[in-house]
């Protein structure tokens, strides 16, 4: 065991690659899927009041977004708080304000999470999809090219930097599915706005890899997902290879609709992103 030890740090002492190289290797899990346990945690979080998520509507010339925002449990006037993008899946698609809020969303209403993790969440409402997907020939896989309800949304997002005690330095981004390739999208659109991302059962954009290479980045996929292939998120891992703060969770055994198991129970998604600020 010695010798292994001094090997190790005989390979990283000439070639300090090989540390980073071992850096960013996907996380890979086997956890398997209880349709049980899953079940019961989704239960869990659609019985949780959603009364506080204020209804609201972002108009801009001929486009209505509705949203939801949820204010900090413990606000204080004198205090800048976080604020959390959550992004919906197309099966959310709608103008009712309601269906947009999946579990990705009531996770801040757990009654620990919401005390632990102080910040506002806004969670918009799509009409039409916010994202489409077309084959990158040089890559192939499929890509996520942003809709004009995005760019509105950013708008949204500087009106809420404006009016309410929002830290700039600590605006997040989390979605699953479409919503997981739209806070891509967003990302590339304007990298600057924001802190960090999770982005859950994707397809990727490439739009400013370059711009990424530095931003606190988690894509979680399961490798038994054949709606949003999996390949997309290896080869846009693989494009960030020079980004330290990327973080690439790997299912072995989670499909699509069942990716966000590990996560409905757990103060993980959370952590993670309030780790971060620009």
């Amino acid at each position: 065991m010695h010798k292994f030890f001094v090997a190790i740090s005989f390979m990283l002492l000439i070639n300090p690659a090989f540390s980073q190289r071992r850096h960013h290797l996907p996380e890979k899990s086997s956890v398997k899927f209880d349709s049980a346990a899953f079940a019961a945690q989704k239960q869990y979080l659609n019985d949780l009041s959603a009364d506080d998520y204020q209804k609201k509507v972002f108009k801009q010339k001929d486009m209505h977004i509705p949203y939801r925002l949820l204010a900090p449990m413990s606000f204080r006037s004198t205090k800048k708080y976080p604020l959390i993008i959550t992004l919906h899946n197309s099966t959310r698609l709608g103008n009712d304000n309601e269906k947009q809020l999946e579990p990705l969303s009531r996770l801040w209403l757990e009654p620990h999470t919401r005390r632990d993790f102080q910040a506002y969440i806004m969670a918009p409402q799509f009409e039409t999809r916010s994202t489409d997907y077309v084959l990158d020939q040089n890559r192939n896989v499929l890509v996520a090219k942003a809709n004009s309800n995005l760019v509105a949304l950013i708008d949204l997002i500087e009106q809420l930097k404006n009016e309410l005690n929002i830290d700039e330095n600590r605006v997040y981004l989390i979605g699953y599915s479409m919503g997981g390739s739209s806070v891509q999208n967003l990302m590339n659109l304007s990298p600057g706005t924001f802190a960090a991302m999770i982005s859950i059962a994707a397809v990727p954009d490439f739009t400013a890899v370059t711009a990424l290479q530095s931003k606190p980045i988690w894509l979680i996929h399961g490798q038994k997902d054949d709606e949003n292939p999996f390949a997309g998120s290896e080869v846009l891992f693989a494009a960030l290879n020079q980004n330290k703060k990327i973080r690439f969770s790997v299912y072995s055994y989670l499909d699509h609709n069942t990716i966000n198991y590990p996560f409905l129970n757990t103060q993980e998604l959370p952590k993670w992103l309030f780790k971060w600020k620009k």
